[in-house]
């Protein structure tokens, strides 16, 4: 249970959208192969559950977990697992996730050996180093490109074994969903990461910034159906489905997020954002595969 908690299960939602959307185009196209989208998922989700454990480390010893956290408990510095545990659970994670890459390099070639090489240096270096991207307020841009266009082009790339940009459209959705759970958890944590130095977006522009980057990130998913009726690739009728998870969320989550003033209440949010990512992708995902 401690290491499913160091997982933070709530945000894995992110792992799966990317994968769908990648197998989808590259099936509606007559070039998936289920083989290579298994392990882009298996790559996927430990370099996502390795970053959010080296976040849990880094954090830790930077001070930025204290004992006045608004969000969700941390184990390092909770002290629920000692941190040499935690760094080397993200070792074996980021292991895992090179074993699959090895398998996806012999299908699709060296691009994909520098994928995975880039992500994992920047989940690590994400809360780590001298210049930690999220301590710099450039998380949010690193959560959009590898857990968005990265991951989606990516997992369409080692089944179809060529891009296609509608891959990197497609990845807008996990995307801009990403950056919403990073902005929720910088304006709920703006207090505290103001006293430990963490100069997230949130600190840097203030609270209203934050909430207008999320507001602003749960409507540019919406985008992605209009372009795919724009350019053909699904019916109107299908485009106007697909918005509805988006529509609904970004209401829901919007409004929330306009009237919050107790923190605390943001954390109800991060399922709510994550199942509209799924829920989004896998409307898409159906719809392209019916569509074929």
């Amino acid at each position: 249970m401690t290491w499913l908690l160091a997982s933070r299960p709530k945000t894995l939602f992110a792992s799966i959208s990317p994968i769908l959307l990648g197998s989808a185009l590259a099936y509606s196209r007559g070039l998936s192969d289920l083989t290579a989208a298994l392990a882009a998922f298996i790559g996927a989700l430990f370099i996502q559950i390795g970053t959010n454990l080296a976040n849990d480390y880094w954090d830790a010893k930077k001070g930025a977990d204290g004992s006045e956290r608004l969000g969700p408990v941390r184990v390092t510095s909770a002290g629920l697992l000692k941190p040499r545990t935690v760094f080397l659970g993200m070792l074996v994670c980021f292991g895992v996730a090179c074993i699959a890459g090895i398998w996806l390099i012999s299908r699709a070639g060296w691009p994909v050996l520098a994928i995975g090489v880039v992500s994992i240096l920047c989940g690590i270096l994400y809360t780590a180093g001298p210049f930690p991207l999220a301590y710099l307020g450039l998380g949010d841009v690193f959560t959009f490109v590898f857990f968005g266009l990265v991951a989606t082009a990516g997992t369409y790339f080692v089944e179809a074994r060529e891009f296609a940009v509608a891959s990197v459209f497609l990845g807008a959705v996990p995307g801009f969903y990403s950056v919403v759970l990073i902005a929720l958890n910088n304006l709920r944590d703006r207090e505290l990461d103001i006293l430990s130095n963490k100069m997230t977006l949130a600190v840097r522009f203030g609270a209203g910034f934050a909430r207008w980057e999320i507001l602003l990130c749960l409507a540019a998913p919406c985008l992605v159906p209009l372009w795919l009726w724009f350019e053909a690739i699904l019916e109107w009728w299908m485009a106007m489905v697909c918005l509805a998870p988006g529509v609904f969320a970004g209401i829901l989550v919007g409004k929330a997020v306009c009237k919050i003033r107790d923190m605390r209440e943001i954390n109800r949010l991060f399922p709510l954002t994550g199942l509209a990512s799924l829920s989004m992708a896998l409307v898409i995902s159906g719809f392209l595969i019916l569509k074929k």
